[in-house]
């Protein structure tokens, strides 16, 4: 495998360059389709994730310019301190969990010497035919936590989605208990349509929140069925899903951001078990002293996937997998799936139903009726579908005789299921 110039994905081919800047180096991964900026010098982040010409993450303008020069080189590197203290470049990171300041058994960062602002290691990997891009970033040992950990960003031609594949290493001679954080820093807006903040998926099995922090206050979550919906608000606190079922979505001026993971029903999670979890923050007049003096300077949202608490012997290694897609604004998300997620319910009733296609497909979508045995029944095709491109399906059907599942293909791909009827 080899680097190829980034330019070349707009002919659906992956390109990765790297390039100076102002106090690090960036790394340039693109496809046509989507492109990221990933910086290893400042924690291993990802600063950028762009979709027609729409910046989809956080950037702190204060420490970084349109160009992602450092405004002040002097401030890469590590440091350390209090919460005051933290260089919050913003974009997408990966910590420990728990996060706390009493005990060896919490991550005390940000900020962090090691794993929040040390520089990572950057392997670039490009395949020769341009299907795809591997960007391997390794943190330094972590005296503190035991861990070593490791971002994978790989980006595939034909997709506006990235898979993202989360490593922690237990480096150290003793024995540790850690969960894996990845943390995504979004925009807020004061100005909230119909549709924006945070969209989550729960499974209906448990308590769907749980207060966690509360600078200001605590921000408010309203319940549609399984689905929670955090609005746009000016608030500076921390809310908990431990019913999780396993995606989160955040809607606003660039568009839809949608991140799916894997959870385990099974295993113990932090922070009163949370799997996921939502940070909000708003312009402060003055320092939160209970916070170790963080004063909020811009609205953020952050939508953060944990995984599971692991006991990780010497030399043991626990990993997390997670896809993060963009695409348009279509207001509410009520289900992220691995090849599409949906702004409405699909049901059978339901009328016209609109979603949006995570890979090209390279043919037309259908809605197919199957008997018991996955054999279709009749097969309606309800136009073409596109990477990215919305795709709007009627889905009041009458159900063939024999038929228990509707589903919603495009090719091989099960872009939802719309009803399962009974046998």
């Amino acid at each position: 495998m080899s680097s190829t110039p980034a330019h070349r994905a707009g002919q659906g081919r992956v390109g990765a360059v790297r390039r100076a800047r102002a106090g690090h180096e960036i790394v340039e991964v693109g496809n046509g389709l989507i492109s990221l900026v990933i910086s290893p010098a400042l924690g291993g982040r990802l600063l950028s994730a762009v979709r027609d010409g729409r910046e989809f993450l956080h950037r702190n303008p204060d420490l970084l310019d349109e160009a992602l020069n450092a405004r002040d080189p002097r401030a890469v590197g590590p440091h350390d301190g209090p919460m005051s203290a933290w260089h919050n470049w913003g974009g997408d990171k990966t910590w420990p969990a728990p996060q706390g300041w009493s005990g060896p058994e919490e991550w005390a960062g940000p900020p962090d010497p090691v794993l929040d602002s040390g520089a990572y290691a950057c392997e670039v990997d490009v395949a020769d035919d341009g299907s795809r891009a591997d960007i391997t970033l390794t943190s330094g040992d972590d005296p503190r936590t035991g861990l070593r950990l490791t971002r994978r960003i790989t980006l595939a031609s034909g997709r506006c989605d990235f898979a993202l594949r989360l490593s922690a290493d237990n480096v150290s001679p003793r024995t540790v208990r850690w969960a894996l954080w990845n943390v995504t820093q979004l925009p807020g807006h004061p100005a909230e349509r119909p549709g924006d903040g945070v969209w989550l998926g729960t499974s209906g099995a448990g308590a769907p929140v749980t207060d966690l922090v509360a600078g200001t206050g605590r921000p408010r979550v309203e319940q549609h069925g399984d689905v929670l919906h955090v609005p746009a608000q000016d608030v500076v606190g921390k809310v908990g899903f431990p019913d999780a079922a396993g995606w989160i979505a955040h809607v606003g001026p660039a568009g839809t951001w949608t991140y799916r993971f894997p959870i385990d029903p099974d295993a113990p999670y932090p922070d009163d078990g949370s799997r996921a979890e939502v940070w909000m923050e708003h312009p402060l007049d003055a320092p939160l002293e209970h916070l170790g003096g963080l004063r909020p300077r811009h609205r953020v949202v952050e939508c953060e996937a944990l995984g599971p608490y692991r006991e990780l012997a010497p030399g043991d290694t626990t990993t997390l997998d997670g896809t993060v897609s963009l695409g348009p604004r279509l207001g509410a998300v009520t289900s992220v799936g691995a090849h599409a997620w949906w702004s409405e319910p699909l049901t059978c009733a339901g009328g016209k139903v609109t979603g949006v296609c995570v890979p090209s497909g390279g043919g037309s979508a259908a809605v197919l009726l199957r008997d018991t045995a996955g054999r279709v029944l009749r097969r309606l095709p309800v136009g073409e579908c596109g990477a990215g491109a919305p795709l709007v399906l009627d889905t009041r059907l009458r159900a063939d005789p024999g038929a228990v599942r509707v589903e919603v293909c495009c090719g091989r791909d099960v872009l939802g299921t719309v009803a399962v009827l009974p046998g």
